[in-house]
C-alpha cells in the first residue's frame, strides 16, 4: 500500500471516528437525567417587573461519595428579559415558596432549619435573609396581609403534641371525636398519666410504662383507619393549623384555628380583617375517616368562626381569593367516587346557594384571578398537554391559551404580565413571559436550553383511534432518534399509572426516559387508554369495574397500529409501566404472549391484598363498588387481579419496587415474584432500599439511574439473544 493511500485511509478513519463520536455525544444519555433542572414556584412582584422563582438542580452530594442531592434555590429576573437571572439564596438548605410583600420590598420564603421549615424574610434593601419564625412545629405556606405587617402560615402538629402544649391547648382538652381505642369511650386515656412508669406496678403504672415505649418508638399502637404514610406506618394523628405572626423577627405566632381539626390554604379577606381557609371543623368525626371538607371565615383575632361553604358528601378545595377580596373561586367534588371536581366562583359577601359553576370537563388546578376580577386563570391536563386556560367570570366561557403539545406548570399574572413554566419536547423545563393571553411568549431562562439545544431528539407523532366504547383514544409514536427508513427496530410500549394519569408531549415526568430509549435505538409508543385523565369525566370513568381487559385493549391497539407502520420488529416488542401501569403490564402478560420481555414497576397485582397493604386502598371500593369480603364484589375484585392469571405468564419479567413504598405496598411485588418463581418462569426482582412510590420522579438519583439502566439491560438480554 503506497504512502498516499495510507495517509488517505488514516484521514478517512479519523474523520469517521469523529463523526461517530459526535453522533453519540448528541444523543440523550442516561446521565443526562442529572442535568435536568426544574423551575418550581413562580411569583411576580406587585408591579409585575420582577419574577422570583425556584430552581431545583441535581448536584453531587459532598457528604456521600457517588451520591447526589436535590438543591432548590430562589432566583430573580426582570420579567421582560432585559437582564439575566441572579440567584438570591445560597447555602446547604433549600429555599422554597417565595412570596412578595405588598410593597415589593421584601420576599418571604421557606427554608428548613434544624429539621423544621421556617419562614425567612429577604429585604431588597440589602443584607442577609432574616429568620422570621422559630416555631417548634415549623411554618410554611406564607401569605402576606394587605398592609404587609403580618403573615399567615400553616404548621403541622401531632395529636400527642397538641394534647400537651400548654399554649395551644391551655385547658388540656381532649378531642370530642372518638379516638377509636377499644375499651375507652370518652378518650380518657388521652389525658396525661402522672403515674410513674413501672412494668411491675399498678395498672396506671403499666400504662405509663407502655406509653413510654410508644414515645421511644419501641411500639406502634394503631387504632386509626389511616395509618399508612408514603414510606412508613404511623400511629399518630396529625393536624395542620393556621397561624398569624407579625412580620418582625422575634414575634410570637398566634393560632387562629385551634382544636383537634385541620385547616390550610388560608388567605386574608375584607381588607385584612378576616381570614378565609379550607378545613374540616367536624369536632365529632375522627379525622382519619373524614373525607369531607369545607370553607370557613374567621376574624383576625380568632373569633367569629363561620362556615361559608359546606355540603354533605362533598369536599371543597383549591380556594383562591380575588385581588379585590370580593370574589372567591374553589372546586367542589363528591367523595368516594371517580369524578372531576366542579369549578365555581361566588361573591364573598353574596349568597353561596347557588354558587356560579364554570363548566369545564377536565381536572383543574392553580386557580388565579386576574387583577380586575374579570377572569380566572387555571391549568388543566388535556389531550396530552397541561394547558393554561382563562375563564370569563361574566360569560363563564373558558378559553384555551396554550397548546396541547406543551405543559404549563407554575404561573403568575400581574400588571398585564404573565409568566409561566413550560415543558415541551424541545426542552424539559424553562420560564417564559407573555401577554395575558399567553401570546408573544419569550423564554426568560436557560436552565436546560444550553445543553439540550445540542442534543438530537425524537419527536412524537400523534395518532387516534376509536375504542370499543366509542371513545377516541390518543397515542403518540416516537421513532428511534437515528431512524433509517427500511430498517427494523425494537418497539417499547409504555403504560402510565394513576389510573387517571395522562401522558403526552406536555407531560414532563417521562421526557428523559422516552428520549433515552429512542437514543438507544428503540421506538416508543404510549397512549391514554380509557380511564385516563385529560379527556373528561366520562372517559375517566371508562375503566370503572374494568381495570384490565378494556384498558389493555386500548394500549395494545396503539401498539398494533404502530406495528402496522412497518418499521417495528414484531419479534422485538417490550413493555413497561409503573403503578397502575405495572398492574396493566402484568394483566397483559397473563393474557398475551407477544412481548419478548417486560418490566413491571411498583405495581398492584392482587386487589384484595392491595386493599389492606396500600395507602391508596380507596381505589378498590371507588372503582369496584365494594370491599373484598362482600360476596357481591369479591368475584369482580378477584377476576380483575392480575395475580389470578399468574400461571399464564411466561414472558421474561423484571419487577421493581421501592422497599418503603406504602402507596401500593411491597407485598404486591413479592406475591407476583414468588408466584412466578415457584412456576419456574424467567423473572428477576429488584428492591430499592429506602425508596418510596416516587422513586422515578423525585427519588434517590442513583436509584433512578439504576432502575432505568436495569430495565434497558434486561430488555437487551432477550432482544440480543440469538
Amino acid at each position: 500500500m503506497n504512502k498516499r493511500l495510507s495517509a488517505f485511509l488514516l484521514l478517512w478513519w479519523a474523520s469517521l471516528s469523529w463523526v461517530l463520536a459526535q453522533g453519540a455525544s448528541n444523543l440523550i444519555q442516561v446521565t443526562d437525567l442529572l442535568r435536568i433542572k426544574q423551575i418550581g414556584a413562580v411569583a411576580l412582584s406587585p408591579d409585575g417587573k420582577q419574577v422570583a422563582y425556584t430552581v431545583t438542580s441535581i448536584e453531587p452530594d459532598p457528604a456521600q461519595k457517588n451520591e447526589y442531592k436535590y438543591v432548590t434555590q430562589i432566583h430573580l429576573q426582570p420579567s421582560n428579559g432585559s437582564a439575566p437571572a441572579r440567584q438570591l439564596t445560597y447555602g446547604s438548605n433549600n429555599a422554597t415558596q417565595p412570596t412578595w410583600s405588598p410593597d415589593g420590598k421584601h420576599l418571604a420564603f421557606v427554608r428548613v432549619v434544624e429539621g423544621k421549615p421556617q419562614i425567612h424574610l429577604l429585604s431588597f434593601a440589602g443584607g442577609e435573609p432574616l429568620q422570621l419564625t422559630k416555631f417548634k412545629y415549623g411554618a410554611s405556606q406564607p401569605r402576606w396581609s394587605p398592609n404587609g405587617q403580618q403573615l399567615l402560615f400553616t404548621s403541622g402538629l401531632a395529636l400527642r403534641e397538641l394534647l400537651t402544649d400548654s399554649l395551644l391547648n391551655p385547658n388540656h382538652d381532649v378531642p370530642k371525636w372518638s379516638y377509636e381505642k377499644p375499651g375507652f369511650f370518652q378518650n380518657e386515656h388521652l389525658r396525661a398519666n402522672s403515674a410513674k412508669a413501672n412494668p411491675d406496678g399498678s395498672l396506671a403504672e403499666i400504662r405509663s410504662y407502655l406509653d413510654q415505649n410508644e414515645k421511644d418508638n419501641k411500639a406502634k399502637v394503631i387504632n386509626q383507619l389511616a395509618f399508612q404514610e408514603e414510606s412508613t406506618t404511623s400511629s399518630n394523628i396529625n393536624f395542620s393549623h393556621v397561624f398569624l405572626i407579625d412580620a418582625t423577627p422575634g414575634a410570637v405566632p398566634r393560632d387562629l384555628t385551634p382544636g383537634f381539626v385541620s385547616s390550610s390554604n388560608a388567605d386574608f379577606v375584607a381588607n385584612g380583617k378576616q381570614i378565609i381557609f379550607e378545613g374540616n371543623s367536624n369536632e365529632t368525626e375522627n379525622p382519619t375517616r373524614a373525607q369531607e371538607s369545607a370553607i370557613y371565615l374567621i376574624n383576625l383575632d380568632g373569633t367569629g368562626l363561620k362556615t361559608l361553604l359546606q355540603r354533605k358528601g362533598s369536599s371543597f378545595s383549591s380556594l383562591s381569593v380575588s385581588p379585590s377580596g370580593k370574589w372567591i373561586a374553589f372546586q367542589v367534588s363528591p367523595v368516594s367516587r371517580v369524578s372531576i371536581p366542579t369549578l365555581a366562583v361566588m361573591p364573598l359577601r353574596g349568597s353561596p346557594d347557588p354558587f356560579t359553576q364554570i363548566p369545564y370537563d377536565r381536572n383543574k388546578s392553580n386557580l388565579l384571578f386576574d387583577e380586575k376580577d374579570k377572569a380566572l386563570y387555571f391549568t388543566s391536563p388535556s389531550n396530552g398537554g397541561v394547558i393554561l386556560n382563562r375563564a370569563d367570570l361574566q360569560t363563564r366561557k373558558v378559553t384555551q391559551l396554550t397548546d396541547f403539545n406543551s405543559g404549563v406548570g407554575s404561573f403568575d399574572l400581574k400588571k398585564n404580565q404573565l409568566v409561566f413554566v413550560k415543558t415541551e419536547v424541545a426542552n424539559p423545563n424553562e420560564l417564559y413571559a407573555a401577554t395575558p393571553d399567553a401570546r408573544k411568549a419569550q423564554r426568560l431562562t436557560s436552565v436546560n436550553h444550553d445543553w439540550v439545544k445540542d442534543k438530537k431528539l425524537s419527536q412524537p407523532e400523534k395518532h387516534t383511534f376509536t375504542n370499543s366504547k366509542g371513545q377516541t383514544v390518543e397515542y403518540w409514536v416516537m421513532k428511534p432518534t437515528n431512524f433509517v427508513a427500511g430498517q427494523k427496530y425494537p418497539l417499547l410500549l409504555e403504560i402510565h399509572g394513576g389510573p387517571t394519569a395522562m401522558w403526552g408531549p406536555g407531560e414532563g415526568s417521562m421526557w428523559h426516559e422516552y428520549q433515552y430509549f429512542t437514543s438507544r435505538g428503540y421506538g416508543v409508543v404510549y397512549s391514554n387508554p380509557r380511564g385516563s385523565g385529560g379527556y373528561g369525566e366520562a372517559f375517566m370513568q371508562g375503566n370503572v369495574k374494568d381495570w384490565g381487559a378494556g384498558p389493555a385493549s386500548d394500549v395494545l391497539t396503539a401498539l398494533d397500529k404502530t406495528v402496522a407502520e412497518g418499521w417495528a420488529d414484531t419479534s422485538r416488542l417490550v413493555v413497561t409501566g409503573g403503578s397502575y401501569g405495572g398492574y396493566l403490564v402484568s394483566w397483559i402478560l397473563g393474557h398475551d404472549k407477544r412481548f419478548k420481555a417486560a418490566c413491571a414497576q411498583r405495581g398492584v397485582y392482587d386487589l384484595s391484598t392491595f386493599f389492606g397493604e396500600g395507602n391508596a386502598w380507596r381505589l378498590v371500593p371507588n372503582y369496584f363498588g365494594g370491599f373484598p369480603w362482600e360476596a357481591q364484589h369479591r368475584a369482580l375484585i378477584q377476576s380483575e387481579s392480575p395475580l389470578t392469571y399468574v400461571q399464564n405468564i411466561t414472558t421474561p419479567l423484571i419487577i421493581f419496587h421501592g422497599e418503603n413504598d406504602l402507596r401500593t405496598g411491597v407485598i404486591q411485588s413479592e406475591m407476583l415474584y414468588k408466584s412466578l418463581k415457584i412456576l419456574n418462569r424467567p423473572v428477576e426482582y429488584v428492591r430499592h432500599p429506602g425508596a418510596t412510590h416516587e422513586i422515578t420522579r423525585s427519588g434517590n438519583n442513583r436509584q433512578r439511574l439504576d432502575q432505568m439502566l436495569r430495565t434497558y439491560e434486561f430488555f437487551e438480554r432477550y432482544l440480543q439473544a440469538k
